[in-house]
């Protein structure tokens, strides 16, 4: 693979093209210039792959210039600035993969390995990683404040087991999404919108370069900041980034919340199981009503479909039998109320496995990741049948 350095820093030539020396699958020249002095592609043979550290909007714009130009070269793009603004605008312009400047060799060197194994080069030092077939569970909301979303993110954190599997947690709450907060504090480096813009790009590697990393095994791909940005988002989009997320990871938790429309029932209709959150108040109560006559309007085998009564209390005006009978629910899974210890989690950004282990609501939610995935066999699709019997013992 030919590849061309382009960086104003000596140092940094130097020591990326060190360290790129030292697999013999890539051929490296380069250039000690600022991007925009330079045509880095016409300038010497044409490379496969462009390695630039930009320094100004100058060389920024000469970027974009060369890679409207020539699409066929892979960009990789080296940057002080890592904002998510910055990273949708060279997702936009074609960029593979953004290092931050400070990147050593070593980095430099894995993420062109990255490409290299991704464009099917001969001599590849890594095999490709293992096609999944991930289970996909959906998490609704009958009402808003249910909490659905912090069961989405509780349950795709225990589901993660500590990175014994990998586990994606998809916001899909498109106008007001906040699923990354329960989980962590760092800006994600995209959302579902930017993925939707360049789907006919999307593959594993920008599925997760979009993705925050929020704890071993797990990987959040984050709402738009935007609720405009809501309506850039097809029904077949949405399909695709599912369709992909299955094949890199062993569950992926969507996060529907309370708004239906066809894009959210793109996931409803690929979901494995569905998981609508409700409480035992009469406005929860009747909109879950309606979400079961959608469900069962749009044929979903019973199977399908559980329910979780969320914030239970043993003195709550409706009872569990008042919903089983109301409802036609035969088992509803049950939550408890243990109202500091979730506001404790959701306040820091915290699992409440983390700051909790022991409260009620962190056992009840420990039951349920363990009853959708037992320790051994390893999960596949299709074994969740009859899954929930007793499960509110």
């Amino acid at each position: 693979m030919r590849v061309k350095v382009v960086t104003p820093d000596a140092a940094h030539a130097r020591a990326w093209t060190e360290a790129l020396h030292a697999d013999p699958a890539f051929a490296v020249t380069a250039l000690e210039k600022p991007l925009h002095d330079v045509n880095a592609i016409v300038n010497g043979s044409r490379p496969d792959l462009l390695l630039a550290e930009i320094m100004s909007t100058e060389d920024f714009l000469a970027l974009e210039r060369q890679a409207t130009q020539h699409p066929e070269v892979d960009v990789v793009l080296v940057a002080p600035e890592l904002s998510p603004d910055f990273l949708m605008r060279a997702m936009r312009a074609g960029v593979r993969e953004v290092l931050p400047a400070a990147s050593s060799g070593d980095a430099v060197l894995a993420a062109l390995r990255r490409l290299r194994r991704k464009r099917g080069a001969a001599g590849a030092v890594a095999a490709p990683e293992p096609v999944r077939n991930g289970e996909l569970l959906a998490l609704v909301s009958c009402k808003g404040g249910s909490g659905a979303t912090f069961v989405a993110a509780n349950l795709a954190h225990l589901l993660a087991a500590g990175g014994r599997r990998r586990v994606a947690l998809i916001d899909m709450n498109l106008q007001f999404g906040d699923a990354a907060l329960f989980l962590g504090t760092q800006t994600p480096p995209s959302h579902v919108a930017d993925v939707a813009r360049n789907i006919a790009r999307l593959d594993a590697d920008l599925l997760q370069s979009a993705m925050a990393e929020a704890g071993p095994g797990l990987w959040v791909l984050a709402a738009p900041e935007d609720p405009a940005h809501a309506a850039d988002v097809s029904p077949a989009q949405v399909q695709a980034i599912l369709r992909q997320a299955r094949e890199s990871f062993d569950f992926v938790v969507v996060d529907v919340g309370r708004s239906l429309s066809a894009a959210t029932l793109a996931v409803l209709d690929q979901a494995d199981k569905i998981f609508a959150v409700l409480q035992l108040t009469l406005p929860f109560i009747r909109d879950g009503k309606r979400l079961r006559d959608l469900f069962h309007s749009l044929d979903y085998p019973a199977d399908k479909v559980h329910w979780i009564v969320n914030r239970h209390q043993k003195d709550s005006p409706f009872s569990l039998e008042d919903l089983r009978r109301t409802m036609g629910i035969a088992e509803p899974i049950v939550l408890p109320n243990h109202y500091e210890a979730v506001a404790s989690a959701v306040n820091q950004g915290v699992p409440v496995e983390t700051i909790a282990p022991g409260s009620s609501i962190a056992k009840a939610l420990r039951q349920l990741a363990a009853q959708i995935a037992p320790d051994a066999p390893v999960p596949q699709r299709g074994w969740l049948s009859g899954l929930f019997r007793g499960a509110s013992a």
